[in-house]
This record gives C-alpha cells, sequence and structure tokens, in this order.
C-alpha cells in the first residue's frame, strides 16, 4: 500500500491515531511527540501540512525553552530529536528517511567511516542528541561540512533549534511527496 496523508481539512473529524500516523510520517514515529503535538494541532485546527510542521516546530521550541529547568521536559525533547535516524546509517527505519538518505548510503566505505565518525564526535560533543539536517539532495561532502561547523560551534541549545527547524522543514517537504487522501 502507497503511503498517504489523511486531509488536514478532515483533522477535526479523524481519530488521534490517524493524526498520530500522519505525524509519524512527516516527522518520525514518537510516542512523545504524539503526546506534545496532538493537543496543539487539535487546537489550532490548521488548514495545511505546512502549518502542521510550524504547529509542532513551535511547541518543541516552547518544549526546548523549558528543557533547561525541567527534566520531562528535557527528557521528551531529546527522545524525540533523537527519533531520526543517523545520517549514513546502515539500518534506516522509515521509508522516507531511506530515500532521503540515498546519495548518503551510496559512498565509498572511506567516506561511510568518516562519515560514521562525525555522527560519532558529534553524539559525543552534544550528548543525548542526533545530527538532524536537511539533507534535501545536498551532497555528502557538503553535509559532512554542516556536521563539522556544528560540532565545531559547540553550542548545545543551537543544537537543538537547529535539530528543531530541520525536522519542520523535512515534515514540509514530505508531505508535499506524499499524496493526500
Amino acid at each position: 500500500m502507497a503511503l498517504s496523508l489523511p486531509s488536514v481539512a478532515s483533522f477535526p473529524s479523524l481519530p488521534d491515531e490517524t493524526i498520530t500516523d500522519a505525524l509519524d510520517l512527516l516527522f518520525e514515529p514518537s510516542k512523545d511527540l504524539h503526546a506534545l503535538a496532538l493537543p496543539a494541532i487539535r487546537a489550532a485546527t490548521p488548514s495545511t501540512y505546512d502549518e502542521v510542521a510550524d504547529i509542532v516546530k513551535d511547541q518543541l521550541l516552547a518544549t526546548q525553552t523549558k528543557a533547561a529547568d525541567d527534566k520531562h521536559s528535557k527528557e521528551a525533547l531529546l527522545s524525540i530529536l533523537g527519533a531520526h535516524p543517523r545520517l549514513g546509517a546502515k539500518k534506516v527505519e522509515s521509508t522516507q528517511s531511506q530515500a532521503e538518505q540515498a546519495q548518503l548510503q551510496a559512498a565509498s566505505e572511506k567516506e561511510g567511516a568518516l562519515l560514521a565518525a562525525l555522527n560519532a564526535e558529534y553524539e559525543a560533543a552534544f550528548p543525548g542528541l542526533i545530527y538532524v539536517v536537511f539533507v534535501n539532495g545536498r551532497s555528502r561532502d557538503v553535509i559532512m561540512q554542516n556536521m563539522r561547523e556544528r560540532i565545531d560551534r559547540g553550542n548545545f541549545g543551537q543544537e537543538q533549534i537547529a535539530a528543531i527547524e530541520a525536522m519542520a522543514n523535512i515534515a514540509k517537504d514530505r508531505a508535499g511527496k506524499l499524496p493526500q487522501v
């Protein structure tokens, strides 16, 4: 069965599970994301998937602000941001991530080892985070340069914000590629 999204206009009448299934297609499966986003989406009644992505982004940014002082918010945020697969990982669960990372997979063993080393360095620099970026057809070299710059910047809060913004951009891109029924 082909992947598809329900019409955003139908959200008010849809069961929660159908909306969370749509969130899983746009972002990555995460119960913490469901708990955070679903009430906000229900309250806002968005009319487009770009609006859905922006609602989720706003909720994540608010959670990121609270995370400095609230352990539960920090754990939830790290769980959501950690739902994305590592770039270049051999096993990528979601069909969307597989397609988005296809050009990153088709590289030499040496490049794969370098990307794995950068992932490890990133995760050591930012405990609890996985590097998230909107690949958008960019080459492996450009992505690795971006990863290096973000590691060198060394700012945990900015990394959380960068990951949140990337997730929203990824969701908007996915929404534009998936049919709505």
